[in-house]
């Protein structure tokens, strides 16, 4: 499943594109500014977006120059006749491509099918998306979790958290890689508080008994980690 953003101010063309990229493997998200594509971006695993450069607020190249400096997810700009200069300006912070308004279908499918064939071959290896540990399941696909087969509701935040945790599976985070991680913030005095108040939160909703946990465990002085049931 290819995860496909399409950002732009005007809805109209957002449905048409969605309506133009219709294909079950393809799992289209919408936003409507560039600060909404950049907290989307950050909070989902993303294989392409389609980005509108002139949007009221934050724009489309102020919104690509901030994703492409934490990720490497293809960017198609969608851009009027008249923004050639907008282009060019684009593709030299980090633009993989743009489509010029108005739209002929068949070249948005072919110019979206081409960055994700060219990312999927050079790209890193497309990341898993269900993790286990012990009785404990998460689906980046549904971004659901259970344990022990029984449905968990986490918060997004919690959900971040419990996805790294899970995702490296033995690995140990401390407090200050987790809040960078999560957040997407630099750390600073008080945020391993908040870190903590998350973790007490999740092993209340995935452990049997949260004062002494299968999983998600405390490294004295080091942070968290979370593995399988070592008492089984």
């Amino acid at each position: 499943m290819k995860n496909i953003l399409i950002c732009d101010d005007e809805k109209d063309i957002v449905e048409a594109l969605k309506i133009y990229l219709n294909r079950p493997d393809y799992r289209l998200l919408s936003a409507y500014g560039g600060a909404e594509a950049i907290e989307i971006a950050r909070r989902e695993r993303l294989d392409l977006i389609l980005m509108d450069i002139m949007m009221p607020g934050v724009d489309g190249l102020t919104a690509l120059a901030r994703i492409r400096a934490e990720s490497d997810v293809p960017i198609i700009l969608l851009t009027a006749k008249s923004e050639d200069s907008d282009k060019i300006l684009g593709l030299n912070i980090g633009a993989d491509d743009y489509v010029t308004k108005p739209f002929n279908p068949l070249e948005v499918a072919a110019r979206v099918n081409s960055q994700l064939r060219r990312y999927s071959r050079f790209g890193a290896e497309e990341a898993p998306e269900v993790f286990r540990a012990g009785g404990i399941e998460l689906d980046d696909r549904s971004k659901s979790v259970t344990a022990d087969g029984e449905p968990v509701s986490l918060t997004p935040k919690e959900y971040e958290i419990l996805r790294l945790l899970i995702s490296n599976p033995g690995k140990v985070f401390s407090p200050k890689e987790i809040y960078n991680a999560v957040w997407k913030e630099t750390p600073f005095p008080g945020n391993d508080n908040t870190v903590a108040v998350h973790v007490r939160h999740i092993r209340e909703k995935i452990e049997i008994d949260p004062t002494e946990p299968r999983y998600l465990r405390v490294i004295f002085g080091q942070g968290y980690l979370l593995e399988g049931d070592k008492k089984k």
